[in-house]
């Protein structure tokens, strides 16, 4: 939404996994948020602070919006929930609506669907962010390994 939490937890978690990987160098990740609220600053503390607690430093992300182009470069646009992933429908150009998902769609296994918002809760919720998007990563590493060999 925002683009201070969830999405840049993902990012740096992704690209920490990807660095791990034999796609490293050839898949670029970026987040994005659907609102204005934080453009140009820093992942909120709390994130930050969880995400190096597990080796992944995320304090040089700074918080854009999502434009129009992110259709066009990004095979993937993946959303925490379905109020940010209707958000992006809605801009979304006509031939590219097939690349917009949920992220936990990544992650099978789970029978949640969106990533809670921690914004609002304690540390804990920081942590459960990451517990699930490192599920998901994984899960979208597997898919980009998928479509590279098909």
């Amino acid at each position: 939404m925002g683009n201070i939490c969830r999405s840049p937890t993902a990012q740096g978690v992704f690209e920490d996994r990807l660095a791990q990987s034999e796609l490293a160098g050839r898949v670029l990740a970026d987040s994005a948020g659907t609102h204005a609220y934080h453009i140009g600053k820093s992942p909120d503390p709390r994130a930050r602070q969880a995400a190096l607690e597990r080796g992944v430093d995320i304090s040089v992300q700074k918080a854009r919006q999502v434009h129009s182009q992110d259709f066009e470069q990004y095979h993937y646009i993946l959303a925490m929930d379905q109020s940010n992933y209707d958000d992006l429908l809605a801009i979304c150009p006509h031939g590219a609506r097939s690349r917009v998902q949920l992220y936990l769609e990544f992650a099978p296994g789970l029978r949640l669907r969106e990533v809670p918002d921690p914004y609002y809760g304690g540390s804990n919720g920081f942590q459960q962010v990451l517990d699930l998007v490192e599920l998901a990563a994984d899960g979208l590493i597997e898919d980009i390994r998928h479509r590279l060999s098909n």
